[in-house]
């Protein structure tokens, strides 16, 4: 914190700010999911990423109010954050719509074998559906948007399928299936039927390297089938639920590798092949909450502030989430209009500092460049080398390179004085 603020008066300012009572992590963010709503409006379908994250504060024993993050009582300590973030299909982050943020009890710690007994409204997987209860208000207000909830196995609660369907409009689901359901009827269990069902195609994913594994395109035979599940046993009272299922298996994969196997379980209609790739398209988006997280943890650094309290540090937690926000916004926005203004993210004095540092000219052009060319040149400041293999930029690289940015805009100011500027372009037309 004081190396942010750069003065005592700043830090202490900053220490008051977080201490004041109306300002707490729905306050400070209650600007941005209005704005993230906004982006999302202009989009015909918006896939709403849910994944929950830890925050460890171990090593910072003065702040209180902290609870046990992994699986023993007397572990790690910190904080529990659930959130829920916007894309548009071309995988920009449109910025969050929901975050829920906890402290774990240590009285309740080792009591998970009581979790059939007590009502879902008190565990911590009732989460996914307070994300979902957000969501439907933002699907009221954007009616010309199709909202998509996505959800990794964790997400995989029979509860939230019977409250997608209970309401009319309510938005869509998108789960990768973990538990061995049951269907209606004499389909028996979920895998063994859809696996049953003819191949209706073949879709090729890009693998990455993973330890010794070389990165491959895995062929998956795709099969689809319109199911309906029966409650779970210890829930008989629930209702049964129409779903579509999609598995994308790879049946001949590499020897001494693990064969891909996603198995999808929707809202949403599917009617041939083409519907069923584009769900699991929608599903190979999630992995950018993952990119988020990392840029929240690594870049923004947010489990190395020293806040005296947990209600402290969840306002400061609200601050990086949307840093954390624009740095990924910036990167994906980079590829996807490159040729924009940089004016539409960076104020006038940074993209002149930017040029001046870069291109060792203190007179900068007449013209700001265009945002491909900024972000490359942040990057640069990050590690970022832009050889012909390299690709664009990724987070990593313009997070170093925008904390260098900053000192580097101070300095102009100082040695070269500019008049005072507003805020950056709003044109709406730009990302």
């Amino acid at each position: 914190m004081p190396q942010a603020c750069g003065s005592r008066a700043k830090t202490k300012a900053a220490y008051r700010f977080f201490d004041n009572v109306r300002v707490n992590l729905q306050s400070v963010l209650a600007a941005h999911y209005q704005s993230s709503a906004a982006r999302a409006a202009r989009e015909p379908v918006v896939l709403a990423v849910q994944d929950t994250t830890t925050l460890s504060y171990s090593t910072h024993p003065a702040t209180e109010q902290l609870g046990p993050v992994g699986k023993q009582a007397d572990g790690a300590v910190g904080l529990l954050v659930h959130g829920t973030l916007a894309f548009n299909l071309a995988g920009t982050p449109l910025g969050l719509l929901d975050v829920q943020c906890w402290t774990r009890d240590p009285e309740e710690a080792g009591k998970r074998h009581q979790r059939h007994e007590l009502p879902w409204e008190v565990k911590e997987s009732v989460r996914w559906r307070r994300s979902l209860e957000a969501l439907e208000q933002r699907q009221t207000a954007c009616p010309q948007t199709r909202f998509i909830s996505v959800g990794d196995r964790e997400a995989d609660i029979y509860e939230l399928f019977v409250w997608a369907r209970a309401k009319a409009g309510r938005p869509g689901l998108l789960v990768r299936a973990e538990r061995p359901r049951v269907l209606t009827g004499d389909q028996g269990p979920l895998w063994a039927h859809v696996g049953q069902q003819p191949v209706a195609g073949t879709l090729e994913v890009k693998v990455p390297r993973r330890g010794s594994q070389p990165a491959r395109v895995a062929g998956l035979a795709v099969r689809w089938a319109a199911v309906e599940l029966r409650p779970p046993q210890h829930q008989p009272r629930l209702p049964t639920v129409s779903l579509w299922a999609v598995l994308a298996r790879e049946e001949d994969g590499p020897p001494g590798t693990d064969p891909l196997e996603w198995m999808l379980l929707t809202t949403e209609p599917v009617a041939d092949f083409a519907a069923a790739t584009e769900k699991l398209r929608w599903y190979t988006l999630r992995w950018g909450i993952e990119v988020f997280h990392r840029v929240l943890k690594s870049g923004c650094q947010i489990e190395t502030r020293r806040l005296g309290q947990a209600d402290r540090l969840e306002a400061c937690l609200a601050i990086d989430l949307v840093v954390a926000w624009r740095i990924y916004h910036l990167t994906k926005l980079g590829r996807e209009t490159p040729d924009v203004p940089c004016t539409v993210y960076f104020q006038e004095h940074e993209w002149q500092a930017l040029t001046a540092f870069v291109t060792r000219q203190p007179d900068p052009p007449k013209e700001p460049p265009t945002l491909r060319e900024a972000v490359r040149m942040v990057a640069s400041l990050g590690g970022f080398l832009g050889r012909k293999g390299d690709g664009d930029p990724g987070t990593e690289t313009l997070w170093r390179g925008l904390q260098r940015l900053d000192d580097i805009a101070e300095a102009f100011l100082v040695f070269r004085p500019v008049p005072k500027e507003g805020p950056v372009s709003s044109d709406r037309r730009y990302g």
